[in-house]
């Protein structure tokens, strides 16, 4: 008789980008390979506003862009105009997600996201994908008036993660309208986490990190939605789990062995109903895309495994509580490779499902 795990247990989902400039294809794909928590991907091949970052911009206080130059500042009158407005709608959306003003914050450039809402209307799937950029990258991405990193400042730190926080709300609230029961998963995507440790970020407190992943982690969490981390370098693992995600999402096909490193972290984290979303299909490597079949990528996720295994943390436990992914977003690649990837990533899903669900 096969074993019960949870509703995730290997089921697949994908990371952000697709490099479609056609969104009926787009959704297509993702229509046809993730059934059980279809995605909504970002698109910048149609539209440049679709990137990973400026996505998550509009109605910012204190964005402002001149040419082809953006910055931050809190010095201008518009920003002091804004600032007392922003702050209380910001408490008004996070004590009730379905007030009005959380439409201010609204994602407008994704033509992607409305497609999402009318398949979950139509097929009422168990989960569905939304994301965010992380608060960690963006304000280390975005830079005040004289060229200073945006997380070095109080004010422009703050107001960010409030942003990132009003905008992942957002998508619950859109997501719980177009179904009641499906249940979104917010994904926090911090690229930048990698780069913790390094002469770059040297100064950079991990307690820091921890609380500004925690806040908007709980906020999602509070308004029904999973929180997950995706970053898909390496990582001090130890961190999201900390700050009480739900999710953990890696480069598991070039960086298995670093996370276990983490094992002690993991085996509580993992026997407390966390998640692992193993990145296997190497959409970061157009040459070993094209090279591999489904055998090779289960060949890759044994010997992940076997990675925990061998730290004493229980095979059943972590074959529960995984998700199957590509290693990051196939936005790079040319759309036949994309479309290998997104297929690869519902087979070996499938197929796991198959070897382990006995077990």
């Amino acid at each position: 008789m096969k074993k019960t795990f949870s509703e995730l247990s290997l089921e697949c989902l994908a990371i952000g980008s697709l490099p479609h400039n056609n969104l009926e294809k787009a959704m297509e794909l993702v229509n046809e390979n993730f059934k059980t928590i279809p995605f909504w991907p970002q698109l910048a091949k149609i539209n440049k506003n679709e990137d990973m970052i400026v996505q998550f911009l509009d109605n910012m206080p204190s964005f402002f862009v001149d040419g082809e130059k953006t910055y931050l500042e809190t010095e201008s009158d518009k920003f002091f105009e804004d600032i007392e407005e922003f702050f209380a709608d910001y408490e008004e959306i996070i004590s009730d997600i379905n007030c009005d003003e959380i439409e201010k914050y609204a994602i407008k450039s994704s033509l992607a996201f409305p497609k999402l809402l009318e398949i979950i209307k139509d097929t009422k799937p168990k989960f569905a994908k939304g994301q965010v950029v992380g608060p960690f990258t963006l304000a280390t991405t975005l830079v005040d008036k004289s060229g200073k990193c945006a997380f070095y400042d109080d004010t422009l730190s703050d107001i960010i993660l409030k942003t990132l926080t009003i905008k992942a709300l957002w998508q619950i609230k859109q997501i719980k309208l177009a179904n009641s029961e499906t249940v979104p998963i917010i994904f926090i995507d911090e690229p930048t986490l990698s780069q913790l440790g390094t002469s770059a970020f040297i100064s950079v407190s991990e307690e820091n990190i921890i609380e500004i992943l925690r806040t908007l982690s709980d906020a999602i969490k509070q308004n029904g939605a999973l929180s997950a981390i995706h970053c898909c370098g390496k990582c001090n693992w130890s961190l999201p789990i900390k700050a009480g995600v739900d999710i953990i999402n890696f480069d598991a096909y070039s960086y298995s062995e670093n996370l276990s490193l983490y094992s002690e972290e993991l085996k509580p984290f993992l026997e407390n109903g966390g998640k692992i979303a193993w990145g296997l299909i190497p959409t970061l490597d157009a040459e070993a895309l094209t090279k591999i079949n489904l055998e090779n990528l289960v060949i890759v996720f044994e010997k992940a495994l076997n990675y925990l295994t061998k730290k004493g943390i229980d095979e059943k436990i972590i074959i529960g509580n995984s998700i199957i992914t590509p290693s990051c977003g196939a936005g790079s690649l040319n759309e036949e490779l994309a479309n290998k990837a997104m297929r690869l990533t519902r087979e070996l899903s499938d197929c796991l499902k198959e070897r382990y669900y006995d077990i």
